[in-house]
């Protein structure tokens, strides 16, 4: 209860963030040129909260409904406009003032992402090298000439220093329509080698569904392959206390093989229930044999009953952080911003297209649970989801869907090539045609998330 309680709240801080960010481009844009506003609310329906400021007692209020918002101006075709204001109404502003306050909104999302990825690069990326841990055998990895301590440096010659920056780059290759990647990896010595690794089976819905690296045959190296097979706690009445295992044990050998670390430990157990185990540990300085016996759970797996022991430190050497000063960072900013508005309008083309199922098309539940999850695992994560969906937001809001910023420009180009404004009734045509296509876009991103909810 408590998780989805904080999704929900991680989603609403998010959505009143960037909606908040969204419509104050259009707020300030259209201020800026002499246009008067009337309202500006952050959520849709009847306001919770309201106040006015200002020489022109603007409206600024917050409403239930947080999946958008609005900037409100005066218009002739909302209602009357005195003789003395009509400079100020946006229906009579020039096609270029009109084009740059509808535009304002998603370019104020873009320049939010570069200051909020400029920010996670002054605090730093720490995380894990991309080294790998286990190649399965006759894998794609494996046919390449990969093996387990490899550290992927480069794909097609892109640094690359960590496990998100391989996926995107492998990402980039299959958006490409590369069937061959070049990955330099480094071993324990430093060597560096070239391996061509065809990537021609894989798809981008492998890297949607986060099993880009399970097709490759590679595991990565994580923190459970680091942590010893150390027991810091034996659950009473299990298999463990009964067989004799103690807090502090340090299992070394099973069945005359050696335990490399508590992963290797725990899935040898899994995969053996009600086997008689012949366990060598270290307690206090001394050998001695064991013989354990997982008991079977209902799902069939082994089960000893032991916690691993405390908090483990991963070593500095298997860890890498990205820090930069204040410019450095801020042009990282700009960098990743452009990067991920790439990605993001060529992902929509292969949807469109139908390169990529649109089943991966993610709505609020979707969205709100991830929101919930990177709150959990601290302020970059966090940062990183926050950037994403601002340069997601500035983009979508581009497209040329009426009803949407992008419409609007659409729309004023048309005018601009005519030399004349839409007939209402066109305007109006189009406008439902473009909800239409908005509603069943949220239709189907809503129906992907209760599928994943309820059958995945």
């Amino acid at each position: 209860m408590f998780s989805i309680i904080q999704a929900l709240f991680a989603f609403i801080f998010v959505i009143i963030i960037l909606v908040t960010v969204h419509e104050f481009g259009h707020y300030w844009v259209a201020k800026k040129l002499g246009i008067k506003i009337l309202r500006f609310s952050v959520g849709f329906g009847k306001p919770l909260w309201s106040r006015k400021f200002g020489q022109d007692q603007t409206e600024f209020c917050l409403a239930p409904i947080p999946f958008g918002g609005y900037v409100s101006m005066l218009d002739e075709r909302e209602g009357d406009v005195s003789s003395e204001e009509l400079h100020r109404a946006f229906n009579r502003q020039s096609l270029k003032v009109r084009a740059a306050v509808v535009f304002a909104g998603p370019l104020f999302n873009l320049i939010f992402a570069v200051f909020v990825y400029a920010a996670m690069y002054m605090l730093g990326i720490t995380g894990m090298k991309a080294i790998v841990g286990d190649v399965e055998l006759e894998s794609i990895a494996a046919r390449a000439g990969f093996q387990s301590g490899y550290q992927i440096v480069a794909v097609d010659e892109q640094p690359t220093l960590r496990w998100d920056s391989v996926a995107q780059a492998t990402l980039n290759g299959l958006i490409d329509k590369q069937t061959q990647l070049k990955y330099t990896v480094q071993d324990e010595r430093t060597y560096q080698y070239t391996l061509n690794l065809n990537i021609s089976q894989l798809s981008l819905d492998d890297v949607a569904r986060g099993s880009l690296f399970e097709k490759l045959g590679i595991m990565p190296l994580g923190i459970m392959d680091l942590l010893p097979a150390k027991v810091g706690k034996v659950v009473p009445d299990s298999p463990a206390e009964r067989d004799g295992l103690q807090v502090g044990d340090h299992i070394v050998v099973q069945d005359g093989q050696a335990v490399k670390n508590w992963d290797a430990w725990a899935t040898y157990i899994s995969q053996n229930p009600e086997k008689a185990i012949e366990t060598e540990i270290e307690r206090n300085g001394q050998r001695v044999t064991l013989i354990l016996t997982p008991e079977r759970t209902e799902d069939g797996k082994g089960r000893m009953g032991i916690y691993v022991e405390g908090k483990y430190q991963v070593p500095d050497e298997y860890l890498t952080t990205e820090h930069y000063g204040p410019v450095s960072a801020l042009g990282m900013g700009v960098s990743k911003t452009w990067e991920m508005s790439e990605l993001t309008l060529r992902l929509i083309w292969k949807m469109l297209t139908l390169q990529v199922s649109p089943k991966h098309i993610s709505g609020p539940i979707t969205i709100g649970e991830i929101a919930g999850k990177v709150t959990q695992k601290g302020i970059i994560s966090f940062l990183m989801f926050l950037g994403l969906i601002s340069v997601s937001l500035g983009i979508l809001n581009l497209l040329p869907i009426p009803v949407l910023d992008g419409g609007h420009l659409f729309m004023f180009g048309i005018e601009a090539i005519k030399g004349s404004p839409l007939k209402e009734a066109s305007e109006l045509f189009l406008q439902r045609i473009g909800l239409t296509l908005l509603l069943a876009l949220m239709g189907l991103a809503i129906y992907n998330d209760l599928f994943r909810l309820f059958f995945e």
